[in-house]
């Protein structure tokens, strides 16, 4: 029997709470199909929603949503609910505390171990032999830190998609990506590129920065330096398949990030007033960066430098342009509060699986490698594994890949080793067999991630 009394404590503010009070369900005992449906809400607000099969596996998966509404969630989408449930796996999840930043990174692995204490306590009908965790996108930042910080609550973590790099790396690539636009296509106005407190005036950079994109699109030179500021931003290529030439990779790197009634643009700024509001100020920054040096990081590289040499620009030139005239700060105690809240250590105490998209143009497949190095660094590399799929988009897997790694890392725990079990070729045929819809995992090296942590 699994024992909660090493849970870390001090990640939960409710801890002192009794369990009849942290687990008082509002709607508990509604059976449907098969499956009992309970819901309860935390001291702080947050409410939690659980599903159990009445063939249960003895598995529950506590399950992390990503960035948005603060709404209860314990699967990715319902067809991967509808897959697990039948296969008997229990699903929990939570709202995190809805007073909150939708970047909650403040309350949301206290609001997880709570939501599993809630549900163990009262809605499983015994205590689980494992308990996985499973995030995605946002959600799969808190799994990571859910795998280092969670000995004796959980047995292992899935990571799906996740912004496995931190805050601090996502808010100052973004930015290194926007400030080169604003610099490079605008030079001369005052851009504004952090410090929003509300998503309209975000929204309005964003139209901005993507109406000077497009007219820059039309000519040589203009593509020359959205290639420089996508490589800047880790866009993704659009595409998985064919090598692409430097001309097509940026084509599909435009398209990505600013086409659309609401582009990826629009998704990165509109999502900053919410991790501002949740660090307290803003926690990115351009002054001291020399992007030369950021630039020979990235594997586009090669394909802005055969840009810039076929537009007759200066590459070398451009790039001292930008390092001169960095100079946005950030604010000390909003970094501390990320760095605090929202940056994993790389340091595991239980295996964990990451899933990741080669062409996920909101958390580039670039974050992997920061990882990767980041628990190799912890000592904690025979804990990890990563699997990648040729799938475009963000957090764009099918049920077959995503039940599949469920699996695996399920196996991972019960054996306690890795084995094969994370292996390319035996997750396809573990996701070709399920029938569950596509199966595209492939060898994959990510490339390294351009303005990781300074």
């Amino acid at each position: 029997m699994r024992s909660l009394r090493n849970v870390a404590l001090s990640l939960a503010a409710t801890s002192a709470m009794a369990l009849s009070i942290v687990g008082a369900p509002t709607g508990a005992g509604a059976t449907t199909d098969g499956v009992t449906h309970d819901t309860g809400t935390l001291p702080n607000g947050t409410v939690w929603i659980a599903d159990i099969p009445a063939q249960w596996n003895g598995t529950l998966l506590l399950y992390s949503h990503g960035f948005g509404p603060l709404t209860a969630q314990d699967a990715p989408d319902p067809a991967t609910a509808a897959a697990l449930l039948a296969r008997g796996y229990a699903l929990a999840g939570s709202s995190y505390d809805p007073s909150g930043s939708m970047w909650a990174l403040d309350t949301a692995v206290s609001d997880q171990f709570g939501t599993l204490r809630a549900v163990e306590s009262g809605a499983l009908p015994a205590r689980p032999r494992r308990v996985i965790a499973v995030g995605t996108s946002m959600g799969g930042l808190i799994s990571a830190i859910e795998a280092q910080d969670g000995a004796g609550a959980i047995d292992g973590a899935l990571t799906t998609c996740g912004i496995v790099a931190g805050a601090i790396n996502l808010n100052n690539y973004q930015l290194d990506g926007e400030y080169a636009l604003a610099q490079l296509l605008l030079p001369g106005q005052n851009v504004q590129l952090t410090g929003f407190t509300t998503t309209s005036a975000a929204l309005a950079t964003a139209a901005e920065l993507q109406a000077a994109a497009t007219t820059a699109q039309q000519t040589a030179a203009g593509r020359a330096r959205l290639a420089l500021a996508l490589a800047l931003l880790n866009a993704s290529p659009g595409s998985v398949g064919a090598p692409l030439t430097p001309a097509e990779l940026e084509a599909g790197q435009f398209q990505v990030e600013f086409t659309g009634s609401f582009s990826t643009l629009d998704f990165i700024e509109s999502g900053r007033p919410s991790i501002d509001a949740a660090s307290g100020g803003s926690a990115s920054w351009t002054a001291g960066t020399d992007f030369g040096a950021v630039l020979l990081r990235s594997p586009y590289l090669p394909d802005v430098a055969t840009m810039y040499h076929a537009a007759g620009l200066s590459l070398g030139g451009d790039l001292t342009d930008l390092t001169q005239h960095a100079t946005i700060t950030a604010d000390p105690a909003a970094v501390r509060s990320l760095r605090e809240t929202s940056v994993p250590t790389g340091r595991l105490a239980v295996p964990e699986l990451d899933l990741h998209t080669i062409a996920d143009q909101l958390v580039p497949v670039q974050q992997e490698n920061f990882y990767r190095a980041r628990v190799q660094a912890a000592g904690s590399a025979s804990l990890l594994r990563q699997a990648y799929v040729a799938s475009v988009g963000h957090c764009n897997f099918s049920s077959a890949e995503l039940v599949a790694g469920v699996q695996a890392i399920g196996t991972r725990i019960a054996t306690g080793h890795w084995g094969n079990v994370a292996s390319t070729k035996h997750l396809e045929q573990v996701a070709e067999g399920l029938n569950l819809g596509p199966a595209r995992f492939v060898d994959y090296e990510p490339g390294q991630l351009t303005g990781a942590t300074r």
